[in-house]
Order: C-alpha cells, then sequence, then structure tokens
C-alpha cells in the first residue's frame, strides 16, 4: 500500500477534488480568510486561485511529497507567499498563537487522529481565529448512512484512508469550535460520497 498510497493516492485526489463542479465551493470557503493561514490538507494547491486579498501567507501542511510537486504550476501563479510547513496536521511545528484562520478542504475526512489536528489547530490560531471548512461526510438521511458504514472499510483502501461516514459538524464541535455558519447539502454525485458541509468555525 505505501507506493499505492504515495504514487497513485495524490493522483486521484488531484483528480477528484480538482472537478469543475467544486470550485465555486473552494471560492465560497477561503472567501472570509485572512492574514496568517494555515492550510491543513494543502494537496495540489488546488485552493491557491481563491486566497482572497486579504491573505497575507499561507502555511501549507501537506505530508504527500507528489501532491507538493503537482501544486507547482499553481504555486508559481499564487498572489500571496505560500511555504511547505508541516507533514502532520495531528503535530504542527508552530508555537500558539501563529495563525488568524485556518482552511481545511476535504481534508478531516482523511486525518488518522482529527481529534488531536483539531486541538493542534486551536493551539496555533490567535484567540477568536476561524476555522473555514468544506468536507463530504456523514449524510443526514438515514438510508444513506447505511450505506456509508458499509462502504466505508473499501473507501478507505482505495482512497488512501478516507472515511464517508464522519459527522463533521459533531467532530468540529467536540475539537473546541463554536460553528458560526454551516451549510448541509447534498453536492451534484451520489449521496454516499457527497454529502458536505462548509462553513465556519471559531476556536472556543
Amino acid at each position: 500500500m505505501g507506493i499505492y498510497r504515495d504514487r497513485f493516492v495524490p493522483r486521484l485526489v488531484n483528480v477528484a477534488c480538482g472537478m469543475k463542479a467544486n470550485e465555486p465551493l473552494r471560492e465560497r470557503v477561503c472567501s472570509g480568510l485572512s492574514g496568517r493561514v494555515i492550510e491543513l490538507g494543502f494537496g495540489s494547491g488546488l485552493n491557491v486561485p481563491y486566497y482572497p486579498a486579504t491573505v497575507t501567507s499561507v502555511s501549507a501542511v501537506e505530508p504527500a511529497d507528489l501532491g507538493w510537486k503537482l501544486a507547482a504550476g499553481r504555486l508559481a501563479q499564487a498572489r500571496v507567499p505560500v511555504e511547505r510547513a508541516g507533514l502532520d496536521g495531528q503535530r504542527l511545528p508552530f508555537p500558539e498563537n501563529s495563525f488568524d484562520t485556518a482552511l481545511s478542504t476535504w481534508t478531516m475526512c482523511t486525518i488518522p487522529d482529527i481529534d488531536a489536528a483539531l486541538a493542534e489547530l486551536r493551539r496555533v490560531l490567535v484567540p477568536g481565529g476561524t476555522l473555514h471548512f468544506v468536507e463530504h461526510g456523514l449524510a443526514p438521511d438515514p438510508k444513506v448512512q447505511r450505506w456509508q458504514h458499509r462502504l466505508d472499510p473499501l473507501q478507505q483502501r482505495i482512497a488512501g484512508g478516507c472515511h464517508l461516514n464522519r459527522d463533521i459538524a459533531t467532530i468540529i464541535r467536540a475539537g473546541g469550535f463554536e460553528i458560526r455558519d454551516l451549510d448541509v447539502f447534498k453536492g451534484q454525485g451520489p449521496a454516499f460520497i457527497d454529502s458536505q458541509s462548509l462553513g465556519v468555525a471559531a476556536a472556543a
């Protein structure tokens, strides 16, 4: 699985997360970012074109070397400084109060210890700093949920540890964040993999 995860999964994520249908969601989730930003799960830099002018710098946390290489073209056109500044969202190499805002797009599904990652985000955000997120996860419909639970083990194997059935809002609240804005909706794809949560949460 090491070769598959290292050489194939970043390409799969680049294609799947780079679909045109995701572009309006990226624009929405990035619109409120400001100041020093930490981006959890930078991937191949698909959010780079959507950073607003209020952003002064981005610290990109990305474990996959191939993902970072795939981002080269977007990084070359970035309007703000972007540096690769961490490999593991569960252990961030920054002091407290380092960032004004945080960004996570389709990342919380994959982090093995998401509770640890959220605790780290709270630690490195300034008091009242905000987390801007769009994530797929547990659907509101119980019938869809049953399929998500059934397919989750297969999804993890195919998509590098991605879970279908994480309750994003509950996880974020349990991580010590207060959700200020939340939109839960079905995307254009099948509900079992395209039940989306988009919002903003503040470090409580």
